[in-house]
């Protein structure tokens, strides 16, 4: 296909979509016929577009125009709560799922190295000598020592939300710098590295109990997150090395708004971990307790994950599979305009137009 020529042939119509979806005065009933009759032909066009080569560009500037000519159709801006739901009840869910071989991956490797230096450090002095630790660790692993009053020394409140910007931080840089893949496995591998250090220290003093009973709380779920972070941000950074079928632009664009939506939606989980971390941790409830606390809030993650998250994975293949992508709000289930994306259907009369640039720029406004 000719995109130049395609384009040129249908940048009126576009255009003219562009226009009765913006135009703040009340359509007749003839212009409300038009738009819908322009919305159906110009999601037909786009799918068309979408199924070759067409710059990412252009596909953008078209989708832009079906959402504004979507929202003029349906008399009503997107529900803002609606969306909300939505997202948490099947883009976060549904891109953590997908992801899952990464971070439980990234889990097995963390959780082996940790154990591997929490034993090192529990057996072997030239081990701490050689990670340049104190000999003398008495004040950080005896009861009430540095390791414990970390968890109860500042206020709850504030305590909870330190540790929420901490380990959003760190999150944060486990997803963004993936990309680049050797800094998001040195941001994780300090991580264990830490984690084996205490858990060594703590054992070598014969309190691996309170190691466990201040850890697990709120670090179950915690590290939980970290490592769908970790994950998320290595699968990113291997689609730039191998982006499949698709090609480079396209498959770090898809895996990229993945990321975002488990970024976005990490904030929330790690909103959960930090309360636990700032009022049930530092409890005066018995270890038991606290431990089965957190042990629920990491069961419900999973629970939510792999109960909720791969039915809409389901839902979004299924669609897929119909010929109704999912993508995009003029694809949301519900959408009384979608049509199937491989049915072309006929054209509009062919008429002057323009540039791909000028539909871009029409696009954006």
């Amino acid at each position: 296909m000719d995109l130049d020529a395609y384009t040129f042939l249908h940048k009126p119509s576009w255009d003219r979509l562009d226009h009765l979806a913006t135009r703040r005065k009340k359509l007749t009933g003839a212009e409300s016929d038009e738009l819908v009759r322009l919305y159906r032909l110009t999601s037909q066009q786009l799918a068309r577009l979408q199924s070759g080569t067409a710059e990412a560009e252009l596909v953008a500037g078209l989708s832009a125009v079906l959402t504004r000519a979507r929202g003029r159709v349906l008399g009503a801006r997107i529900d803002t709560l609606r969306e909300i739901g939505h997202f948490f009840t099947h883009r976060f869910p549904a891109a953590v799922y997908r992801a899952w071989p990464w971070w439980v991956t990234v889990a097995t490797v963390f959780l082996v190295a940790s154990t591997a230096v929490g034993a090192w450090v529990a057996n072997s002095e030239s081990a701490r000598r050689s990670l340049g630790l104190d000999t003398d660790t008495d004040t950080l692993t005896r009861p009430g020592g540095e390791f414990e009053t970390y968890y109860y020394e500042h206020p709850h409140d504030a305590f909870a939300a330190q540790v929420w910007t901490n380990n959003a931080t760190v999150a944060a840089m486990s997803l963004f710098t993936g990309v680049l893949i050797l800094p998001a496995v040195y941001v994780m591998a300090m991580n264990a590295l830490n984690v084996g250090i205490s858990a060594g220290l703590m054992s070598d003093a014969g309190r691996l109990d309170a190691f466990f009973g201040y850890i697990l709380p709120h670090g179950m779920l915690e590290l939980t997150a970290i490592f769908v972070a970790g994950g998320a941000g290595l699968k990113l950074g291997w689609t730039l090395i191998d982006p499949g079928r698709e090609s480079r632009p396209q498959a770090l664009a898809r895996q990229g708004r993945a990321t975002a939506a488990i970024a976005l939606g990490l904030v929330v989980v790690l909103l959960v971990s930090g309360f636990i971390e700032g009022f049930v941790t530092p409890s005066g409830l018995p270890t038991a307790v606290r431990i089965g606390i957190g042990a629920l809030a990491e069961l419900g993650f999973l629970a939510y994950v792999f109960g909720l998250g791969r039915r809409a994975v389901l839902e979004q293949e299924t669609a897929e599979a119909a010929g109704h992508p999912p993508n995009g709000p003029e694809h949301m289930s519900g959408n009384p305009m979608r049509t199937p994306s491989n049915s072309l259907g006929g054209d509009p009369d062919p008429v002057a137009g323009a540039t791909r640039s000028t539909l871009v720029a029409t696009a954006r406004k």
